[in-house]
């Protein structure tokens, strides 16, 4: 058995799920007012870990959405989750954010292809079968009229995140699925954490860092006028 707090912060969903076996047993989350993190995850831990009626000393891991992301909340995040694995004396087990998305989709034929939301025509992408395999690791890539087009002439093309709103602007494929207002959770984490305790696939918590994929750069404001 494994009891694992689980803690997605990589969009506006500030997301914490306690998991026993995978299964998750109290969730809190909000995507409603923003980037709210700072304000609300620490929050939102005690009350997953009171609705869950769990001591935190009973946890046998932290686990954290890893990225990529929105820089401020990974790095609140994982700083949190960090924390929390150091203090507790705890593993710390990193999931890949596109990966706990793709679990969302419900299919029987066809790929999935979880996207975040990166700077104009750009999204961090991956691609699953319906089975959840990778096909192709995680990627940031510019939109056109012919991504995934040798998946789109094969079958099926589910595609989920909220990245999805500009993907629909370009891709009008017959075979092309939006699965709209999807944001990764903690909710789906806890079956990948779960594998990963039970393998042993531990993060370094000293030297553990959120995947952003890219560089951040910082966007200077605008003169007043």
């Amino acid at each position: 058995m494994a009891l694992l707090l689980n803690v997605e912060t990589a969009t506006t969903n500030c997301s914490v799920a306690v998991s026993k076996d995978g299964k998750t047993t109290a969730l809190k989350e909000d995507s409603r007012n923003g980037y709210s993190h700072a304000e609300k995850l620490h929050v939102f831990i005690d009350e997953a870990l009171k609705i869950g009626k769990v001591d935190k000393t009973e946890l046998d891991a932290i686990a954290i959405s890893k990225g990529p992301g929105s820089y401020t909340g990974l790095r609140i995040g994982v700083s949190t989750a960090k924390g929390l694995s150091f203090a507790l004396d705890k593993p710390l087990i990193s999931v890949l954010t596109l990966e706990a998305l793709a679990l969302k989709v419900e299919a029987e034929s066809g790929v999935i292809v979880p996207m975040l939301d990166a700077r104009r025509m750009e999204v961090y992408s991956a691609i699953f079968d319906w089975n959840y395999n990778p096909l192709r690791e995680t990627q940031a890539q510019i939109l056109d009229e012919k991504s995934f087009s040798d998946y789109l002439e094969k079958g099926k093309v589910y595609f989920i995140g909220n990245g999805v709103a500009k993907t629909k602007e370009i891709i009008s494929h017959p075979n092309a699925v939006f699965v709209e207002n999807k944001l990764p959770s903690a909710n789906e984490m806890g079956l990948l954490a779960d594998r990963k305790y039970h393998s042993g696939d531990f993060e370094d918590v000293a030297y553990f860092e959120p995947y952003y994929l890219k560089d951040f750069v910082a966007i200077k404001p605008k003169p007043r006028t």
